[in-house]
């Protein structure tokens, strides 16, 4: 069982071979004898576990945490600021442009906000997984998949259906999609073993030259002119704005998205054992889960959230296949849940983070002379800085 997302999966009782998980609320689903059963295989699996010792007064929790990130951002930011110098720029100008041009230009802050939504849907793509110690490196290829069945939706019903019956269908389209996508690589883990960040990581370009070979062929617009795209979406089956903003429903779809993903996690029987499964798939063995449908279900779980991604990207954004569709919204949606900790609730504050930093991308291309890509490593730095700061360190003895 891959265990890069067991840290992740909130506390528990710690053993020598793996956690008791203990979500985030008492889940009121499980039985106790399920609770006693888990707990009796992992005793059952145990090493002896050390006793840590006492090393004297420490600092309080809160403030300990508080300080690891404000250290862990600082760091990143400084070392951002090194590679900008090393370019050229003023790493301070740098700064204040991004300020300038993602929180005091007008309408900037609602373009966030729509940039947010489908990185906070990709995201919970990685998140459902990472609960039963899974890594889902697949959601690029997910979102593509499933803006093509939005695609498909559209092109096969506009004509026969009415616009709302379309919407509908362009998600469920979308949705099936991108679980049959993430369906694959569950496939090859649990039938061959191979690993699925490797099989998601792999699809994601076979999901790529998927789309490209529909949009330079049968999909192809008429009416594009030499330009590689699809036919853009009838403006009735877009997806409708709330009154007064640019801010379309799949906004709402998101955020609804991560309540009931966090509500499926720490308030079901289902969220205990992929709990149990990421912490310790031997002891969920021993306690009679079903771990294979588990992995099942969470791979594919995962793959409709990305598939939702390409709708919310098709029917909300771009309106239209092309060749740099969802372009690297993926990406930053797997580094968005690895930021929050896997957890769904922080993950939408840190897809806006994220949202507000690739927004700045063309800022900074524009005022400072850096390719609009560098935003990709300030990324990446504070990903690593945040992970490499504020990871608990377990006692030793």
């Amino acid at each position: 069982m891959t265990q890069e997302a067991q840290g992740t999966s909130g506390t528990g009782t710690e053993t020598g071979a793996g956690t008791i998980p203990e979500p985030d609320t008492e889940v009121s689903t499980v039985s106790a004898d399920e609770t006693a059963a888990v707990a009796a295989a992992i005793v059952a699996t145990a090493l002896p576990a050390e006793v840590p010792t006492d090393r004297g007064p420490k600092i309080s929790a809160g403030w300990s945490t508080g300080l690891r990130w404000f250290v862990a951002l600082l760091a990143g930011l400084i070392l951002f600021g090194a590679f900008v110098l090393a370019n050229g720029a003023d790493p301070i100008q740098v700064y204040a442009d991004i300020w300038t041009s993602t929180l005091t230009q007008s309408g900037q802050f609602q373009q966030i906000i729509l940039r947010a939504a489908p990185i906070a849907l990709a995201g919970l793509a990685v998140v459902v997984p990472a609960r039963a110690g899974l890594v889902n490196v697949g959601g690029e290829g997910q979102l593509i998949i499933g803006g093509i069945g939005a695609a498909a939706a559209a092109l096969w019903l506009t004509p026969l259906m009415s616009p709302w019956v379309v919407v509908i269908a362009m998600m469920l389209f979308a949705m099936v999609a991108g679980a049959l996508w993430a369906g694959i690589a569950a496939a090859m883990r649990l039938v061959v073993k191979v690993n699925e960040a490797v099989t998601t990581m792999l699809l994601n370009y076979v999901a790529l030259y998927t789309m490209l070979f529909l949009i330079l062929g049968p999909w192809k617009d008429p009416k594009a002119l030499g330009q590689s795209t699809s036919v853009e979406l009838n403006d009735a089956a877009k997806l409708p704005v709330i009154a007064g903003t640019q801010i379309h429903i799949g906004v709402i779809i998101a955020v609804v998205a991560a309540f009931a993903v966090w509500f499926a996690l720490t308030r079901t029987t289902w969220g205990f054992r992929l709990s149990v499964v990421g912490g310790n798939g031997e002891a969920a063995r021993r306690a009679g889960m079903p771990v294979v449908t588990l992995i099942l279900t969470a791979l594919l779980l995962g793959g409709a959230l990305a598939g939702l991604a390409g709708f919310v990207q098709f029917a909300g954004m771009e309106y239209k296949l092309r060749p740099t569709f969802g372009l690297t919204i993926g990406y930053v949606a797997f580094l968005a849940s690895w930021l929050s900790r896997h957890k769904p609730l922080p993950l939408l504050l840190a897809s806006v983070v994220l949202a507000a930093i690739a927004v700045s991308g063309n800022s900074l291309q524009i005022n400072s002379g850096l390719p609009a890509a560098s935003v990709n490593i300030l990324m990446g730095l504070l990903l690593v800085a945040v992970l490499g700061w504020t990871s608990p360190r377990k006692a030793t003895s």
